[in-house]
């Protein structure tokens, strides 16, 4: 039995999964935005979770916004500010008292795609969050590569490739500018375009001029972005998760434009959407953990 947390920013849900990948029971609550009281809330969550399964998970994994620093341990990189600077793994370590996993919430949302998802046939994949935010995540062979500094698929923070010179921006929330997130996440698009994704999608359905320039352009800057990852990378498969990866006409318009940035005479690197949708959260936090109990890559 795993149980599977995916704390959000404003919620944080649970799921316990029996060895099949299969959700026996799945619950949610807000999440109280300080410290203390978050820690507690995944505990009391767990607990009535496993008291309506009538089971008791061996292992925990929570997949998080920011990730536990190597040298300190210390939460760091977290857009929930609060959580930087504390002993996030720790304290849940105690108040769950078992043994724990703590991941990147997007690095656990390519897990869940490439264990049984929609990349469940590749060996390398690469995953993309455009959501409120945009995350990414890497994993070969159905294991996390975190990287030597645990920033491994941090692929919102780095900047636009190929930057027009009309593509500045202020300064972003973790202290850089330019970075992905403010060109091809869900808040970015609304800044830019002046419309959210959803409303630009229904718009260039019934053929809007503005909407369809919109979108893209969108495509372009994802295209630009996805082509770094590949010359690096080079996966099998990249699959798509957040809101903007239900915008299907983004999938053929990005494909069309890769070949012009990527180093290559092709690009056989197929671009999937996500097949777990909303529960991929939970479903790759609950694999962190292999059967046993071992942690896929390392234990935190």
């Amino acid at each position: 039995m795993r149980l599977g947390v995916d704390f959000g920013g404003t919620k944080i849900e649970g799921a316990l999964l029996d060895s099949k990948g299969e959700i026996l029971v799945r619950r949610r609550v807000p999440n109280p935005g300080d410290y203390h009281g978050a820690v507690r809330a995944v505990a009391d969550l767990a607990a009535r979770i496993e008291q309506e399964a009538g089971r008791r998970a061996q292992v925990v994994g929570v997949g998080m916004p920011g990730s536990p620093s190597p040298a300190t341990g210390l939460v760091r990189n977290s857009n929930s500010t609060w959580l930087n600077g504390k002993p996030f793994v720790e304290d849940l370590k105690a108040a769950l008292a078992r043994p724990v996993r703590v991941e990147n919430d997007a690095n656990c949302f390519v897990l869940s795609e490439a264990v049984d998802g929609a990349a469940a046939h590749g060996r390398v994949v690469f995953g993309v969050i455009l959501g409120t935010g945009c995350g990414g995540g890497v994993v070969v062979e159905r294991k996390v590569i975190e990287g030597v500094n645990g920033v491994g698929g941090e692929w919102g923070h780095t900047p636009l490739p190929w930057a027009r010179a009309d593509e500045t921006c202020e300064r972003h929330w973790c202290g850089r500018y330019g970075c992905l997130e403010q060109w091809v996440s869900g808040s970015g698009f609304r800044r830019w375009a002046g419309m959210s994704a959803p409303e630009a999608d229904e718009a260039a359905r019934a053929g809007d001029p503005k909407a369809l320039v919109a979108l893209d352009m969108l495509a372009d800057r994802i295209a630009r972005g996805l082509a770094v990852v590949i010359d690096i990378l080079d996966p099998d498969v990249i699959v798509f998760g957040g809101g903007l990866s239900n915008i299907d006409r983004l999938y053929p318009s990005i494909r069309g434009k890769l070949l012009a940035h990527v180093f290559s005479d092709v690009v056989r690197t197929q671009l999937v959407k996500n097949k777990h949708g909303d529960s991929s959260g939970v479903r790759g936090a609950a694999w962190l953990f292999e059967p046993g109990g071992q942690a896929s890559a390392h234990l935190s």
